[in-house]
């Protein structure tokens, strides 16, 4: 008789085990985020479904994988996904249009430029003659950033120098080949160069507190429509959530962190540091009031180098670029 009872027991708690992951799947609420394959915010997405961190906090996170920032931005605009990474530079553009987005600082890696170690380039006047790698293109925010401060100690990089826009790993080849003098990389093509004894010049964090800013500005962040965080609130709550708390994972976590780098095929020590020594620092930690001030900051400065083609027709940034919950 003891023996039915434990049974018994037994199965009411499979059974309601059951009963509850049926009923937490139903209530989950769906949201869709648009994401590279190949960036950081697909480790955290990883981690985030490895770990059932999503289905805890109620949410069905759907991953649709994005070739580009350009393709996210045209599946957002079209209502394929609900959120995905940007700038606010192309949010305030497209409110300028009348499409109303708003942003949430997600990272303030950039990126740095980058210089052999041995080279005899020490400043930003050294790179008059120079060849200067810009991966991004002539409207990459890092080189806008380092043309503006370049022009307020007299020197026009766009001119004096030689520039030459590429992809971040032709970029990385050529510098590495010693057919470019410097190269102003993102973050994490910034990695394997450092790992090479490589220098950083300067990083494009100094850059923006030379231009003004009081501290690390989230350039880049989750990009959504003010009519689906209007009627989702609390979801995007949750899912800011979860996403701070995988980054911090993947920060603080050898385990977790080694998992990335393995889906990477790092294999070297050094250079998985080097990741997460970088990965880390980008974290964001400031509040919407802080992040807008610089990011007003900076826009000024971007805009007088990026003229209209990286601005449109704003003239500054808008007061509903920056996401507050409740405000509209």
């Amino acid at each position: 008789m003891q023996i039915l009872k434990m049974s018994f027991r037994h199965l009411f708690r499979q059974l309601l085990g059951v009963c509850l992951l049926v009923s937490t799947a139903a209530s989950a609420e769906t949201i869709r985020v648009g994401a590279q394959m190949t960036g950081s915010l697909n480790w955290e997405l990883s981690y985030i479904k490895e770990k059932g961190l999503d289905k805890a906090a109620g949410l069905d996170i759907v991953v649709v994988p994005m070739a580009t920032t350009e393709a996210g931005k045209v599946a957002l605009v079209g209502g394929a996904v609900d959120i995905i990474l940007s700038d606010w530079l192309w949010v305030g553009r497209e409110r300028s249009l009348g499409v109303k987005l708003t942003f949430m600082p997600y990272s303030s890696a950039l990126g740095a430029v980058m210089v052999p170690a041995e080279s005899p380039i020490r400043s930003l006047a050294d790179l008059a003659g120079k060849s200067v790698g810009v991966a991004g293109g002539p409207l990459d925010k890092s080189w806008l950033l380092l043309r503006a401060l370049a022009q307020r100690e007299g020197l026009d990089l766009a001119a004096k120098a030689q520039p030459a826009y590429a992809a971040p790993p032709l970029i990385n080849q050529k510098v590495i080949a010693g057919e470019l003098d410097a190269a102003v990389q993102f973050w994490n093509f910034c990695v394997p160069l450092q790992a090479k004894g490589f220098r950083a010049l300067i990083e494009i964090e100094a850059v923006e507190k030379q231009l003004g800013a009081k501290g690390a500005v989230g350039i880049v962040g989750f990009v959504f429509k003010e009519e689906f965080a209007a009627s989702r609130t609390e979801l995007l709550a949750r899912f800011f959530d979860l996403s701070r708390k995988s980054r911090a994972a993947l920060a603080q976590d050898s385990t977790a962190w080694a998992a990335v780098m393995e889906r990477l095929k790092v294999s070297d020590p050094t250079v998985r540091e080097i990741y997460r020594t970088r990965y880390s620092a980008g974290q964001t930690h400031r509040s919407a009031d802080e992040e807008e001030a610089d990011a007003r900051i900076l826009f000024s400065a971007l805009a007088t180098t990026g003229g209209t083609d990286l601005v449109g027709n704003a003239k500054t940034l808008d007061t509903g670029v920056f996401y507050r919950p409740g405000k509209r």
